[in-house]
């Protein structure tokens, strides 16, 4: 049975969708002004695998996902770059998709941007505004009456009062209570803007999400998720949003990723300490990225630096190294791949609250299985060698040629390095041992390795 941590109940929960026939996910997306860095990397890999599993399980999954294109960031960069909103949103909008195809992301069933659901965001406030949770001051913005929610604070655990006494005081506030949220700002001048019923004005960037996820999913859905530091205060003004204006419970499950951490430290543009995606793919390829990400559980901090990412990219060319050389590609059927204890072992990891170290570590096993296999039975070592390609899909891996993948990187044709094997060989077949050894070494400082066996020379990037 499938068991997903609930941000919401604080423990692991059977997962029962409300409807089998349609399970509903929504997940907090980008805001648009600049590059994804890595702990946006982290949100897409890991809730599409998340989105993967659910799949095996059920016909019909909508994975939603927002973008957020209208912003104050947004606004600011727009100015510095003396360019409109949407051609500054639009180039990173193309750049994201960029990097989520690198990653082997696949796209959401619906990605719904913020300014394309204005009347979505117009119907949920004026309803929070008649049920007495909404109110528009005297500046003309529209604010969220926090205390009107008795229930404010069930996601995060906290105190309306301990906020209270830390909520920063604002100079001419309009609002009634420092708690209070915008809903819908008054633009100013040279700002871009819609026609509301309140005047002029853009969003407030918690009411997208709830106005969105309920227009695409239903106002009562089974899944909602993104990073940890959405969990407060974004996710929490969601439920006040949508309870308060729809009278029903909002979301049964919360998911939460972790943070991605660079030296110990919480990795955030605010501290300069972030790396966008496209800056690592200059120096890793995107499987070797996406496996990196994967080593650690979803909930865990994921520690950025070189040493980790070496050690992702060794692990990754270890599996495929395994089904190198095998007839991995031919279609087989589930029954036979459930005849395999891998199979059942990998699936209990992933139904595990998505346990994908637990599920890689069984893909290590196996592939040592291969390896041992190779000489013994190769008709096992063929079959093993598809369950472990048809393992590695469930969660976006080992898709590739092995011998594409493990020659990646290399400043080598094929052909030259086909040479300089051959070289190599016949150095060895002369007793030319020192020269040969040299030639290995020469190869290995380019990246290629190579390995020699009963059937001659293989190679592979480092």
């Amino acid at each position: 049975m499938l068991k997903i941590y609930n941000t919401l109940s604080k423990q692991k929960e059977a997962f029962r969708p409300i409807n089998a026939d349609k399970v509903g996910i929504y997940v907090c997306g980008m805001t648009v002004y600049d590059y994804c860095h890595m702990g946006h990397a982290r949100v897409l890999v890991m809730f599409d695998v998340i989105t993967r599993h659910l799949r095996r399980y059920f016909p019909n999954v909508e994975y939603v996902r927002n973008i957020t294109d209208i912003d104050d960031k947004i606004i600011k960069r727009a100015v510095e770059n003396k360019e409109d909103i949407y051609t500054l949103t639009n180039r990173f909008i193309r750049a994201m998709h960029e990097d989520e195809r690198a990653l082997g992301v696949l796209p959401p069933d619906v990605e719904s941007r913020a300014t394309d659901a204005m009347d979505q965001m117009f119907y949920m406030i004026k309803s929070l505004i008649e049920k007495g949770f909404a109110y528009q001051a005297h500046n003309g913005d529209v604010y969220y009456s926090v205390r009107r929610f008795k229930n404010y604070g069930k996601l995060s655990r906290k105190n309306l009062d301990e906020l209270k006494a830390g909520a920063r005081i604002e100079i001419e506030s309009a609002k009634k209570d420092p708690l209070d949220f915008v809903l819908w700002k008054m633009s100013k001048p040279s700002e871009p803007s819609w026609d509301s019923p309140w005047g002029q004005g853009r969003p407030g960037w918690h009411i997208e999400c709830s106005a969105m996820s309920t227009h695409h999913l239903g106002n009562h859905f089974d899944i909602h998720g993104g990073g940890m530091d959405l969990a407060f205060p974004h996710h929490e003004n969601e439920i006040a949003q949508s309870e308060g204006a729809n009278n029903c419970t909002f979301v049964n499950t919360w998911m939460h990723i972790g943070f991605v951490n660079i030296d110990d430290e919480k990795m955030s543009k605010s501290l300069n300490n972030f790396f966008t995606i496209r800056g690592v793919l200059e120096s890793y390829n995107g499987e070797t990225l996406r496996y990196f990400i994967m080593s650690s559980h979803y909930r865990s901090p994921l520690n950025f630096s070189d040493d980790n990412l070496n050690k992702a990219k060794s692990s990754l060319s270890r599996l495929y190294t395994a089904i190198r050389g095998l007839n991995a590609s031919d279609a087989t059927t589930e029954e036979v791949y459930m005849r395999f204890d891998y199979s059942i072992r990998f699936n209990e990891a992933l139904d595990d609250d998505f346990n994908t170290p637990i599920a890689l570590s069984v893909l290590f096993e196996l592939a040592k299985t291969i390896n041992s296999q190779r000489q013994k039975d190769v008709d096992q070592a063929n079959a093993l060698a598809q369950l472990l390609k048809k393992l590695g899909g469930y969660i976006g891996i080992l898709q590739m040629d092995a011998d594409k993948f493990l020659k990646q990187g290399v400043s080598l044709s094929d052909r030259e390095v086909d040479t300089k094997i051959n070289s190599r060989n016949e150095a060895r077949a002369d007793k030319y041992f020192a020269l040969s050894d040299q030639m290995r070494d020469e190869l290995a400082e380019l990246g290629i390795v190579l390995e020699d066996n009963a059937n001659g020379t293989t190679w592979r990037r480092k």
